[in-house]
Protein backbone atom coordinates (compact mmCIF):
# COMPACT_ATOMS: atom_id res chain seq x y z
CA UNK A 1 0.00 0.00 0.00
CA UNK A 2 1.25 3.40 -0.51
CA UNK A 3 1.27 6.45 1.61
CA UNK A 4 1.51 9.51 1.51
CA UNK A 5 5.59 9.12 2.94
CA UNK A 6 5.99 7.64 -0.33
CA UNK A 7 4.39 9.74 -2.51
CA UNK A 8 6.95 12.51 -4.44
CA UNK A 9 6.39 16.28 -2.68
CA UNK A 10 4.74 17.93 -5.85
CA UNK A 11 5.74 20.91 -4.38
CA UNK A 12 9.47 20.62 -6.22
CA UNK A 13 7.54 20.35 -9.92
CA UNK A 14 5.19 23.00 -9.61
CA UNK A 15 5.06 26.21 -7.65
CA UNK A 16 3.69 29.59 -7.61
CA UNK A 17 6.24 32.73 -8.62
CA UNK A 18 6.99 36.29 -8.70
CA UNK A 19 8.23 39.04 -10.97
CA UNK A 20 11.74 37.42 -12.26
CA UNK A 21 10.25 33.63 -11.37
CA UNK A 22 12.09 34.78 -7.45
CA UNK A 23 9.39 33.34 -4.65
CA UNK A 24 6.37 34.61 -3.44
CA UNK A 25 6.52 36.05 0.57
CA UNK A 26 3.71 37.28 2.07
CA UNK A 27 5.46 38.04 5.15
CA UNK A 28 8.72 39.27 3.67
CA UNK A 29 9.43 41.09 6.88
CA UNK A 30 10.61 38.10 8.54
CA UNK A 31 12.53 37.07 5.41
CA UNK A 32 16.08 36.86 4.35
CA UNK A 33 15.53 39.06 1.23
CA UNK A 34 17.89 42.11 0.43
CA UNK A 35 14.94 42.99 -2.00
CA UNK A 36 11.53 42.63 -1.63
CA UNK A 37 9.41 43.66 -4.76
CA UNK A 38 5.83 45.26 -4.23
CA UNK A 39 2.75 45.50 -6.62
CA UNK A 40 0.70 48.07 -6.09
CA UNK A 41 -2.38 47.42 -8.44
CA UNK A 42 -4.00 51.12 -7.81
CA UNK A 43 -5.12 53.78 -10.60
CA UNK A 44 -7.69 55.84 -9.20
CA UNK A 45 -5.72 59.17 -9.21
CA UNK A 46 -5.56 59.14 -13.00
CA UNK A 47 -6.63 61.73 -15.66
CA UNK A 48 -6.50 59.66 -18.53
CA UNK A 49 -6.97 55.96 -19.24
CA UNK A 50 -7.26 54.24 -16.51
CA UNK A 51 -5.88 50.12 -16.11
CA UNK A 52 -2.37 50.89 -14.73
CA UNK A 53 -3.55 48.89 -11.99
CA UNK A 54 -2.72 45.94 -13.90
CA UNK A 55 0.67 46.65 -14.48
CA UNK A 56 2.05 44.67 -11.90
CA UNK A 57 0.64 41.33 -13.20
CA UNK A 58 1.95 42.55 -16.51
CA UNK A 59 5.62 43.12 -15.37
CA UNK A 60 5.67 40.32 -13.62
CA UNK A 61 4.36 37.74 -16.40
CA UNK A 62 6.98 39.68 -18.62
CA UNK A 63 9.91 39.07 -16.38
CA UNK A 64 10.03 35.50 -17.03
CA UNK A 65 11.73 36.34 -20.35
CA UNK A 66 14.49 37.70 -18.45
CA UNK A 67 14.57 34.63 -15.41
CA UNK A 68 16.94 32.53 -17.43
CA UNK A 69 19.78 35.05 -17.81
CA UNK A 70 22.37 34.17 -14.86
CA UNK A 71 24.78 36.97 -15.76
CA UNK A 72 22.69 39.90 -17.23
CA UNK A 73 24.51 41.72 -20.31
CA UNK A 74 26.45 44.05 -19.94
CA UNK A 75 27.25 43.39 -16.02
CA UNK A 76 29.76 41.29 -14.88
CA UNK A 77 28.20 39.28 -12.17
CA UNK A 78 25.21 37.12 -11.01
CA UNK A 79 22.64 38.83 -9.84
CA UNK A 80 21.40 36.01 -7.92
CA UNK A 81 24.72 35.26 -6.59
CA UNK A 82 25.12 38.51 -4.60
CA UNK A 83 21.54 39.78 -4.25
CA UNK A 84 18.02 37.84 -2.67
CA UNK A 85 14.93 39.04 -3.73
CA UNK A 86 11.75 38.21 -2.62
CA UNK A 87 8.10 39.01 -3.79
CA UNK A 88 5.87 40.27 -1.92
CA UNK A 89 2.38 40.03 -4.33
CA UNK A 90 0.09 43.15 -4.39
CA UNK A 91 -0.87 45.24 -1.21
CA UNK A 92 -4.18 44.62 -0.43
CA UNK A 93 -5.99 47.75 0.29
CA UNK A 94 -10.42 47.98 0.06
CA UNK A 95 -11.00 48.64 -3.62
CA UNK A 96 -12.07 52.43 -3.97
CA UNK A 97 -10.73 53.83 -0.63
CA UNK A 98 -7.41 55.91 -1.97
CA UNK A 99 -7.13 56.98 1.45
CA UNK A 100 -6.83 53.24 2.61
CA UNK A 101 -4.58 52.57 -0.03
CA UNK A 102 -2.23 55.51 0.54
CA UNK A 103 -1.43 54.69 4.14
CA UNK A 104 -1.14 50.60 3.67
CA UNK A 105 1.36 51.59 0.99
CA UNK A 106 3.04 54.05 3.67
CA UNK A 107 3.32 51.54 6.29
CA UNK A 108 3.78 48.52 4.76
CA UNK A 109 6.52 50.32 3.02
CA UNK A 110 7.68 51.47 6.26
CA UNK A 111 8.04 47.94 8.11
CA UNK A 112 9.87 46.74 5.39
CA UNK A 113 12.74 49.46 5.27
CA UNK A 114 12.15 49.05 9.30
CA UNK A 115 13.36 45.67 8.80
CA UNK A 116 16.69 46.75 6.82
CA UNK A 117 15.71 45.41 3.48
CA UNK A 118 15.21 48.05 0.31
CA UNK A 119 12.20 48.48 -1.97
CA UNK A 120 11.28 47.69 -5.63
CA UNK A 121 7.94 48.58 -6.15
CA UNK A 122 5.74 48.39 -9.23
CA UNK A 123 2.83 50.33 -9.79
CA UNK A 124 -0.13 51.31 -10.36
CA UNK A 125 -0.60 55.07 -11.15
CA UNK A 126 2.10 57.63 -10.60
CA UNK A 127 0.74 58.27 -7.29
CA UNK A 128 1.92 55.71 -5.69
CA UNK A 129 5.34 57.55 -5.01
CA UNK A 130 3.96 59.55 -3.09
CA UNK A 131 3.39 57.46 0.47
CA UNK A 132 6.65 56.01 -0.70
CA UNK A 133 8.70 58.36 -0.52
CA UNK A 134 6.69 59.53 2.59
CA UNK A 135 7.45 55.66 4.16
CA UNK A 136 11.54 56.18 2.48
CA UNK A 137 11.51 59.88 4.49
CA UNK A 138 11.40 58.18 8.03
CA UNK A 139 14.42 56.21 7.35
CA UNK A 140 16.67 58.36 5.38
CA UNK A 141 15.47 61.46 5.58
CA UNK A 142 15.23 64.07 3.07
CA UNK A 143 16.07 62.57 -0.63
CA UNK A 144 16.89 64.16 -3.85
CA UNK A 145 14.83 62.19 -6.62
CA UNK A 146 15.41 60.79 -9.92
CA UNK A 147 12.51 60.86 -11.94
CA UNK A 148 11.92 59.80 -15.63
CA UNK A 149 8.70 60.88 -17.41
CA UNK A 150 7.00 62.71 -19.76
CA UNK A 151 5.36 65.07 -17.11
CA UNK A 152 6.87 66.66 -14.18
CA UNK A 153 4.06 66.04 -12.00
CA UNK A 154 4.72 69.34 -10.08
CA UNK A 155 0.85 70.28 -10.72
CA UNK A 156 -0.76 72.41 -7.75
CA UNK A 157 -3.92 71.81 -9.16
CA UNK A 158 -6.44 68.84 -8.58
CA UNK A 159 -7.80 66.72 -6.74
CA UNK A 160 -5.66 65.20 -3.41
CA UNK A 161 -5.29 61.94 -4.71
CA UNK A 162 -3.83 62.76 -8.33
CA UNK A 163 -1.06 61.07 -10.06
CA UNK A 164 0.26 64.45 -11.70
CA UNK A 165 0.49 66.52 -7.96
CA UNK A 166 3.68 63.94 -6.48
CA UNK A 167 6.08 66.63 -6.67
CA UNK A 168 3.87 69.35 -5.61
CA UNK A 169 3.33 67.70 -2.61
CA UNK A 170 6.28 66.42 -1.51
CA UNK A 171 8.64 69.03 -1.78
CA UNK A 172 6.30 70.99 0.55
CA UNK A 173 6.68 68.04 3.62
CA UNK A 174 9.82 68.14 2.76
CA UNK A 175 10.91 64.19 1.57
CA UNK A 176 12.57 65.37 -1.55
CA UNK A 177 15.04 67.97 -2.38
CA UNK A 178 14.25 69.69 -5.51
CA UNK A 179 17.53 71.37 -5.50
CA UNK A 180 19.25 67.65 -5.81
CA UNK A 181 16.88 66.38 -7.86
CA UNK A 182 16.51 66.19 -11.35
CA UNK A 183 13.75 65.36 -13.94
CA UNK A 184 14.27 63.46 -17.43
CA UNK A 185 12.25 63.78 -20.35
CA UNK A 186 9.99 65.89 -19.60
CA UNK A 187 7.96 67.11 -22.84
CA UNK A 188 4.33 68.41 -21.44
CA UNK A 189 3.82 71.58 -20.14
CA UNK A 190 5.17 73.08 -16.79
CA UNK A 191 6.17 76.43 -15.33
CA UNK A 192 9.71 77.14 -16.18
CA UNK A 193 9.81 80.54 -13.86
CA UNK A 194 9.20 78.60 -10.47
CA UNK A 195 10.31 75.23 -11.44
CA UNK A 196 12.89 74.11 -8.73
CA UNK A 197 14.06 70.23 -10.29
CA UNK A 198 16.62 70.61 -13.09
CA UNK A 199 14.92 69.34 -16.44
CA UNK A 200 16.28 67.27 -19.22
CA UNK A 201 13.65 67.17 -21.35
CA UNK A 202 13.52 65.10 -24.14
CA UNK A 203 14.90 66.97 -26.97
CA UNK A 204 17.83 67.77 -25.22
CA UNK A 205 17.79 64.04 -23.80
CA UNK A 206 17.86 62.49 -26.99
CA UNK A 207 20.05 64.87 -28.19
CA UNK A 208 23.18 64.07 -25.19
CA UNK A 209 25.04 61.16 -24.74
CA UNK A 210 23.80 58.75 -21.39
CA UNK A 211 27.01 59.63 -20.08
CA UNK A 212 26.41 62.95 -20.39
CA UNK A 213 23.31 63.19 -18.91
CA UNK A 214 24.48 60.46 -16.19
CA UNK A 215 27.09 63.00 -15.33
CA UNK A 216 24.92 65.95 -14.89
CA UNK A 217 22.82 63.54 -12.33
CA UNK A 218 25.59 62.58 -10.01
CA UNK A 219 26.80 66.28 -10.06
CA UNK A 220 23.02 67.65 -9.02
CA UNK A 221 22.69 64.58 -6.88
CA UNK A 222 25.87 63.79 -4.76
CA UNK A 223 25.89 61.66 -2.41
CA UNK A 224 22.60 62.48 -1.28
CA UNK A 225 20.22 59.07 -0.62
CA UNK A 226 18.42 58.98 -4.41
CA UNK A 227 14.93 57.45 -5.03
CA UNK A 228 14.47 56.81 -8.35
CA UNK A 229 11.11 56.91 -9.93
CA UNK A 230 10.72 55.48 -13.81
CA UNK A 231 7.14 56.36 -15.54
CA UNK A 232 7.02 54.29 -18.35
CA UNK A 233 5.65 57.14 -20.03
CA UNK A 234 9.07 58.62 -20.33
CA UNK A 235 9.80 56.30 -23.12
CA UNK A 236 8.32 57.08 -26.27
CA UNK A 237 5.22 55.69 -27.46
CA UNK A 238 7.30 53.07 -29.90
CA UNK A 239 8.75 51.25 -27.10
CA UNK A 240 6.07 51.69 -24.04
CA UNK A 241 2.27 52.28 -25.83
CA UNK A 242 0.49 50.41 -23.55
CA UNK A 243 0.46 53.77 -20.70
CA UNK A 244 -2.54 56.00 -19.95
CA UNK A 245 -0.88 59.26 -20.92
CA UNK A 246 1.47 58.19 -23.81
CA UNK A 247 3.79 61.28 -25.16
CA UNK A 248 5.24 60.54 -28.93
CA UNK A 249 9.04 62.14 -28.63
CA UNK A 250 10.47 60.07 -25.51
CA UNK A 251 13.11 58.13 -25.02
CA UNK A 252 13.89 55.09 -26.35
CA UNK A 253 14.69 52.12 -24.48
CA UNK A 254 18.08 51.52 -24.35
CA UNK A 255 18.96 55.39 -23.96
CA UNK A 256 17.15 54.77 -20.20
CA UNK A 257 18.75 51.64 -19.23
CA UNK A 258 21.97 53.24 -19.95
CA UNK A 259 21.46 56.35 -17.74
CA UNK A 260 20.17 54.02 -15.18
CA UNK A 261 23.26 51.83 -15.35
CA UNK A 262 25.06 54.93 -15.36
CA UNK A 263 23.60 55.29 -11.36
CA UNK A 264 25.84 52.37 -10.04
CA UNK A 265 27.55 53.34 -7.20
CA UNK A 266 25.21 56.37 -6.19
CA UNK A 267 23.38 55.77 -3.30
CA UNK A 268 19.86 54.30 -4.29
CA UNK A 269 17.62 53.96 -1.62
CA UNK A 270 14.45 53.25 -3.09
CA UNK A 271 13.09 52.52 -6.82
CA UNK A 272 9.33 51.97 -8.33
CA UNK A 273 8.69 51.80 -11.98
CA UNK A 274 4.77 52.63 -12.60
CA UNK A 275 1.81 53.57 -15.03
CA UNK A 276 2.07 50.25 -17.12
CA UNK A 277 -1.63 49.89 -18.62
CA UNK A 278 -1.69 46.08 -20.41
CA UNK A 279 -4.75 46.95 -21.71
CA UNK A 280 -3.06 49.36 -24.27
CA UNK A 281 0.18 47.50 -24.80
CA UNK A 282 0.90 45.17 -27.68
CA UNK A 283 3.06 42.23 -27.80
CA UNK A 284 3.89 43.53 -24.10
CA UNK A 285 6.24 45.49 -25.20
CA UNK A 286 5.32 48.22 -22.27
CA UNK A 287 5.28 45.09 -19.49
CA UNK A 288 9.00 44.18 -20.79
CA UNK A 289 10.03 47.66 -20.79
CA UNK A 290 9.00 47.93 -16.98
CA UNK A 291 10.49 44.43 -16.37
CA UNK A 292 13.81 45.01 -17.63
CA UNK A 293 14.13 48.45 -15.74
CA UNK A 294 13.32 47.02 -12.74
CA UNK A 295 15.83 44.58 -13.29
CA UNK A 296 18.44 47.23 -14.38
CA UNK A 297 17.51 49.16 -10.68
CA UNK A 298 18.11 45.83 -9.10
CA UNK A 299 21.80 45.56 -10.28
CA UNK A 300 22.02 49.21 -9.60
CA UNK A 301 20.82 48.45 -6.15
CA UNK A 302 23.13 45.80 -5.68
CA UNK A 303 26.60 46.64 -7.35
CA UNK A 304 26.50 49.66 -4.59
CA UNK A 305 25.09 47.83 -1.43
CA UNK A 306 26.91 44.10 -1.88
Amino acid sequence: MTTIADKPDYSLYSNAFGYLRQPLDFNPVQSDADVVILGLPFDMATTGRSGGRMGPGAIRQASVNLAWEETRWPWDFKLSERLKVVDAGDLVYDCGDAADFTQRVEDFATAILDSGKALLSFGGDHFVTLPLLRAHHKKHGKMALLHFDAHTDTYSQGSKYDHGTMFYHAPNEGLIAPENSLQIGIRTEYNHDDHKFKVIDAGAANDMSADEIVTQIKQRVGDMPLYVTFDIDCLDPAYAPGTGTPVCGGLTSDKAMKIIRGLSGMNVIGMDVVEVAPAYDSAEITALAGATLGLELLHVWCDANK
